[in-house]
């Protein structure tokens, strides 16, 4: 009598190396996103140890999909078009988006100064819409961009949604520091969350970037928030009560833009 195969055992051993592969081809783009250089084999070799004839068959899979490009004459490599056409995707689908650039343009047109609106990513802050100062000299976007939670106004706005307990569980004890004012500890940025739930928004002053002193305010439609709204001041042209007015700019705007998402039953 023909014995019964399993399939499920067959097929295990293929799924989970197709899985792997899916997790290094992820891991592949993530390293590429990290670094704002052409990379090459040997880069990527040392940066995520995976084997090089592993490496080989990814950069291939992934250049013919569009997701890299490479240098002929160098043998390196860097994001494709299709990183940009997926992550435009993202924000062309994010309904909470359009209301966001309306705020932001509402605060440009009041302040003078920079807008941001950005989201948290466990311990990170990503930027997804920037409007610039008609005042800037660079106007160089940031959305896409990400910078450490703990180094912003944006982030510190964010974490103070959470409890002590949850942000002792999600950031690291040692804080990075971005600029010799950044702040360093959990107990530091306990107290700045504190601070920042007492009056309504966060500040931080040369803590992401030298020169620059920011504000931001959570948009107030999930709980806890993930969403926020922040102002960049060079600080040669704001002091603290000039910070302090447009701290309470943002807290309002947000608190309306809360309710705006809300009965848009957005969530």
């Amino acid at each position: 009598m023909p014995q019964k195969v399993d399939n499920a055992a067959e097929s295990a051993p293929a799924e989970s190396s197709g899985v792997k592969s899916a997790r290094r081809a992820v891991d592949l783009i993530e390293t590429f996103a990290a670094n704002d250089v052409w990379l090459s084999l040997s880069d990527l070799h040392a940066r995520t140890g995976f084997p090089r004839s592993s490496l080989h068959g990814l950069l291939r899979t992934l250049l013919e999909a569009g997701w890299l490009e490479a240098d002929t004459n160098t043998a390196r490599y860097r994001l494709g078009v299709r990183a940009l056409i997926c992550g435009t995707a993202y924000l062309d689908r994010d309904a909470v988006v359009p209301f966001a650039t309306e705020a932001l343009e509402r605060i440009r047109e009041k302040t003078g100064f920079t807008a941001h609106f950005a989201r948290r990513n466990g311990t990170e802050v990503v930027y997804l819409e920037t409007r610039e100062s008609q005042r800037s000299t660079h106007l160089v976007s940031r959305v896409g961009r990400t910078l450490p939670a703990h180094a912003t106004a944006l982030g510190k706005a964010l974490l103070a949604e959470l409890t002590h307990d949850e942000i002792e569980a999600l950031m690291p004890a040692a804080l990075i520091p971005l600029t010799p004012n950044t702040i360093t500890t959990l107990e530091g940025l306990h107290a700045e969350c504190a601070a920042t739930r007492e009056r309504g928004y966060a500040a931080e002053i040369e803590e992401g970037t030298l020169g620059v002193r920011c504000v931001a305010a959570v948009i107030p439609y999930r709980i806890p928030g993930t969403d926020a709204i922040s102002c960049s001041m060079p600080i040669a042209q704001v002091g603290d009560d000039d910070a302090r007015r447009v701290g309470e700019l943002l807290a309002e705007t947000t608190a309306e833009l809360g309710q705006q998402l809300r009965r848009a039953g957005i969530r």
